[in-house]
């Protein structure tokens, strides 16, 4: 990555490295990596490319290094935009004490709103509260309530964590990052990758809209079966969400990226 100044970047981290003033870089790792050449003359790639491979198994290496044996997880995902006073951020908040008092960890993106909820439920019950952090343009830094944190520069390195580590998900409302994770997991159970791997969606009002479509467009014109729809549980309270966990847990797993 050439640095560039940015001006509305006065500080910048990226794995190890901190830019300040006229080096804050103008581009993230994963921007780089997916531009486009820019014509058939350009063969820069051919360069920098196999030196990133290097990169992004030295990330994962690391990531493997920082996670192995913190025990049974789970991830919880929703919005970075959510307040303390919006009442899912407390719910979330209660799901990370909950857990904590059940033993688990809990994993989350390491950012604000409802991921921070949850990391400070956990870390406020005494529980591990694990943060995994991307590098963004317009987001920089792990909340206050991250016990043991792992910064990324690679979405699909850091979407491995979420993973492998876990025991289950938890959604809360949340924006494209979340749909775009709560999908993924899906697919890993619906594809049998992963099993007994219970998935919930905290909140009906919020998640209604996107569960009647999946019904009644999705499988009724065919594009997945009606049986896909038991893959996740929907609820309103954290105490419920815990629930569908512990009946889950008493189900034997099989395979799965989800075991070490």
């Amino acid at each position: 990555m050439v640095p560039k100044k940015n001006s509305g970047t006065d500080e910048y981290r990226t794995g190890p490295f901190l830019y300040r003033g006229d080096q804050v870089p103008s581009q993230t790792e994963d921007q780089a990596f997916l531009t486009e050449p820019t014509g058939p003359e350009d063969s820069t790639w051919k360069h920098s490319d196999p030196w990133r491979v290097m990169r992004i198994q030295a990330e994962l290496v690391a990531a493997f290094d920082a996670l192995d044996g913190i025990g049974p997880a789970i991830s919880v995902f929703g919005s970075a935009r959510a307040k303390p006073d919006n009442s899912a951020y407390e719910a979330a908040r209660e799901l990370g004490r909950l857990l904590a008092a059940e033993g688990y960890g809990v994993i989350t993106g390491g950012g604000p709103g409802m991921m921070e909820a949850a990391n400070r439920g956990a870390h406020e019950a005494g529980g591990l509260s694990i943060g995994l952090g991307i590098e963004l343009p317009r987001e920089q830094g792990l909340n206050p309530w991250v016990d043991l944190g792992v910064d990324f520069r690679y979405f699909f390195a850091r979407k491995v964590m979420f993973v492998k580590y876990a025991s289950g998900f938890v959604a809360f409302p949340g924006g494209l990052g979340t749909l775009d994770e709560l999908f993924e997991s899906l697919t890993l159970v619906q594809t049998d990758k992963i099993s007994g791997f219970p998935i919930v969606l905290m909140g009906r009002e919020y998640w209604s809209g996107l569960t009647s479509w999946l019904r009644e467009t999705v499988v009724a014109q065919g594009a997945m079966s009606a049986g896909d729809l038991d893959l996740f549980s929907v609820v309103d309270t954290p105490a419920d969400a815990l629930a569908v966990i512990r009946a889950a847990s008493r189900t034997p797993r099989s395979g799965g990226m989800g075991r070490r």
